[in-house]
């Protein structure tokens, strides 16, 4: 599968963002036979099951000009990169626990000459900035993810939704909502609603504001 599936949903894409998603697969299968960042099964599926469900965050929130965001627990740069690549205008931080992850992250924003993204080895907690928005996918559960958030929203808001957490997450969700819907509203919305491949069919993007 190729980056052909991610024009069929984005066909606003300029040439340089295709040339650029066109060589993420590339790239990819190279490094990760060095550093494992993608899943050995999964390297072949990357445009499904990466790249574009990172960019479902584009379709529930495509974002202004100038918006700060986090990419907290980025592992091999997802939904980071893709996203940095649809929003040349937004500033990305993509951080990890794992310096090999982070080397393999910063050569290839470097390798694809993204301007507007950086990976950092941290942790959440080492951070002193504010962003608009903190994305994780399939990091931790929610109310850890919470936890280790939220000191990291801005108040100023400049997007159609209030500042907060957009998280991916799959299967059953409720419990953990629950353990969190006392002090904060979760917004859920099914990735499906954006994409009809059968992959996406118990994936979900959750929204809490901060």
């Amino acid at each position: 599968m190729n980056a052909e599936l991610l024009f069929k949903y984005f066909p606003e894409l300029t040439e340089l963002q295709k040339d650029q998603l066109t060589r993420l697969g590339p790239f990819y299968k190279e490094w990760n036979q060095r550093v494992n960042v993608v899943s050995r099964k999964d390297i072949e599926a990357l445009y499904l099951h990466h790249v574009l469900h990172s960019l479902s965050i584009q379709k529930f929130m495509p974002f202004n000009p100038g918006t700060q965001l986090l990419d907290l627990g980025t592992g091999g740069g997802f939904p980071g990169i893709p996203l940095a690549i649809l929003n040349p205008d937004c500033q990305f931080l993509l951080i990890d626990g794992k310096a090999k992850k982070i080397s393999v992250v910063n050569a290839i924003i470097d390798a694809l000459g993204l301007l507007n993204v950086r990976g950092l080895h941290k942790r959440s907690e080492e951070l002193k900035m504010k962003f608009d928005f903190v994305l994780a996918r399939a990091v931790t559960r929610l109310k850890p993810l919470l936890d280790i958030s939220l000191h990291l929203i801005s108040d100023k808001h400049i997007n159609k939704l209030p500042n907060g957490i957009i998280a991916l997450k799959g299967g059953d969700l409720k419990e953990e909502i629950r353990e969190v819907q006392k002090y904060h509203q979760v917004e859920q919305t099914p990735v499906n609603k954006f994409f009809d491949e059968e992959y996406f069919n118990e994936k979900y993007i959750l929204y809490i504001q901060g």
